[in-house]
């Protein structure tokens, strides 16, 4: 059994690596007609986003990491209500109509979804989740190339119509050496893996047409019967969505977001990303130009695919227990879709050898860079990616990560901890699993344990100021109060918020909140003052932290402060872009001249 296990991840390496050697070729070239997608889109949630994307993308093909000869675009939601990854389906259909007409109906089209603010993964929300750095790679690699890359098979087998996917995750697959993955068949196709039942409690899940165990392969085709969105383990047995690998071989299935799967374990096969031919997307084009604004907000998993297959039924549009927001509109809506693509199929590529990775919240994020050994080997990630650094402890298990900075060798960062796009100077202790995005330090500091530190540059009144956010990596951004009586249940570090106040010499007011008085969180919590150096806002940051760990009292009375929400609106992209881009050339001067030296 150990040696089956063995076999399939090697065989998922060789796979990913094959993946990655095919897209290197591309990139900084001109593609080939029905080489690569024609387009790739990436969807924003605001303009403030959607420039943020396109100055981005406008560096990465000056710089020549993407192919040459593809159309990038960034579709940006329609201002007021927010209407979810489905209703940025929806507009990036009438997008793609308004600058192609009826061209883009002989096209083969990749949609990202990268529309939220990343309240999970804050190091992602300034840049967005589509743009965070991976440990490998020289430039290093992004979310975007790595997704390019593990697609590069798809597009040439693929008719015209739109893949459709997330930007905070990874798939990886190994199929037979003369199989390919193909999106050649009416209506929705979507990939499937194997996870288990508590998997299936947070992802959509496939019911599949009876199929034998003779016929198990690492790729197989099948019709699905209805798919169910984030149900239940009871809901899974009563609708036949469960199997038992007993029936099947020496088998070790995939350890993905499924660390606990056995091979005598009961597992279910869980959703990714999905493919809609040409006349699907214009059926639900046709109904997003009939309904005109969109109030609600849509997923294009649950509310899609759930109208597909014989055996959808119209139950789940009246279920709204996995919204956040629940809207009069939402349950009308819901239904008019399930009639609309009631009867269309949905086929599903089975990927029995595959791994399905989720990066958008902290805690994954840490894991899956620092300890996770089955992601490493498969993606070769480094411990040190293109960085100046050679403090790093050789050990096994749970290591750091240093991606894209300059680290002096006197710095130390301990195990667990993820620093990115820095400057560390040589008396700057790092503790365990933190982490460290954006930031200049360079006197003494000791970084506590867990804590979460990422700088912003800000345009404010036509000058560049800083502000740096800090608080600890555990704590919950998105929980939100309505009231300034409740804010003592938000905790920040580990202590109540209340407390963390009293130690800054900050009073409750409404003015410590920004953006809605109702929807109280750390995330527009005014707290984060605002320097005119880099350094020095990091610098004054740690002070906060510092004082919440010490109970130690230091005032942010004499600051402008801002909230997290309003950083993000104040942000100057372009000036974080240079600074990156400074270190990339530091490292790379600094290379040359050691290959000079070593020659």
């Amino acid at each position: 059994m150990a040696a089956a296990g063995a076999g399939a991840g090697a065989a998922l390496r060789e796979a990913a690596r094959r993946k990655l050697r095919r897209f290197s070729e591309l990139r900084g070239k001109p593609v080939a007609p029905g080489e690569f997608w024609d387009i790739v889109a990436i969807t924003a949630a605001d303009e403030k986003q959607e420039l943020a994307y396109k100055q981005q993308l406008s560096e990465k093909l000056k710089r020549k990491e993407l192919p040459l000869g593809v159309q990038y675009h960034v579709f940006v939601d329609p201002a007021g209500a927010k209407i979810g990854n489905g209703g940025s389906t929806l507009c990036a259909l009438r997008c793609l109509e308004k600058l192609y007409g009826d061209k883009w109906n002989s096209f083969v089209i990749l949609l990202i979804h990268s529309g939220g603010y990343s309240q999970r993964l804050p190091n992602a929300s300034a840049l967005g989740k589509i743009f965070t750095a991976l440990p490998f790679g020289n430039p290093i690699y992004q979310m975007l190339e790595l997704k390019l890359a593990m697609y590069i098979d798809f597009p040439s087998h693929m008719n015209p119509g739109i893949l459709v996917t997330c930007a905070d995750d990874i798939e990886l697959y190994s199929i037979g050496e003369c199989e390919f993955i193909r999106f050649d068949k009416p209506g929705f196709t979507a990939l499937a893996h194997p996870s288990s039942l508590t998997v299936g409690t947070t992802h959509g899940v496939f019911v599949l047409e009876p199929f034998s165990a003779l016929e198990y392969r690492d790729l197989e085709y099948k019709c699905c019967h209805r798919f169910l969105h984030k149900p239940s383990i009871e809901k899974m047995h009563q609708f036949d969505a469960v199997y038992r690998p007993g029936n099947f071989s020496q088998q070790e299935f995939a350890k993905g977001d499924t660390p606990s799967l056995k091979l005598d374990s009961e597992y279910v096969y869980t959703d990714s990303l999905f493919y809609m031919d040409h006349k699907s997307a214009k059926k639900l084009l046709a109904f997003y130009e009939e309904i005109g604004t969109l109030k609600c907000e849509i997923d294009a998993y649950g509310d899609f695919l759930q109208a597909l297959g014989p055996g959808a039924t119209v139950e789940y549009t009246r279920n709204t227990s996995n919204v956040t927001k629940e809207d009069a509109e939402l349950v009308d809506i819901r239904q008019r879709i399930f009639h609309l693509l009631k009867g269309t199929s949905l086929n599903v590529v089975v990927l029995n050898n595959s791994k399905f990775y989720h990066i958008g919240t902290t805690e994954e994020y840490l894991f899956h860079f620092t300890s996770d050994s089955n992601l490493k080997s498969e993606l070769g990630l480094q411990s040190i990616a293109f960085s100046i650094f050679s403090g790093i402890p050789k050990c096994h298990g749970n290591t750091s990560c240093v991606i894209q900075s300059i680290l002096d060798s006197g710095c130390s960062v301990a195990t667990g901890s993820v620093v990115e796009y820095s400057r560390l100077g040589p008396d700057v202790s790092v503790g365990e699993n933190c982490i460290i995005s954006g930031c200049s330090i360079i006197t003494a500091a000791v970084l506590p344990a867990y804590s979460f530190v990422c700088s912003l540059s800000l345009k404010m009144n036509g000058y560049l100021k800083y502000s740096t956010m800090a608080f600890g990596v555990q704590d919950n951004l998105k929980k939100n109060v309505k009231t300034l009586s409740d804010i003592k249940l938000l905790q920040f570090f580990g202590v109540s918020f209340l407390s963390c106040l009293d130690i800054w010499n900050l009073k409750v007011t409404e003015e410590l909140f920004s953006g809605n008085k109702t929807c109280l969180s750390l995330w527009n919590a005014r707290i984060f003052p605002v320097c005119s150096s880099l350094s020095d806002s990091v610098t004054t940051s740690l002070k906060m932290l510092n004082g919440i760990q010490n109970k130690s009292a230091f005032s942010l009375n004499n600051y402008q402060l801002l909230s997290i929400e309003e950083m993000l609106v104040y942000k100057d992209v372009e000036d974080m872009i240079t600074y990156r881009e400074q270190i990339f050339q530091e490292i790379t001067l600094n290379r040359k001249q050691l290959d000079v030296k070593t020659s």
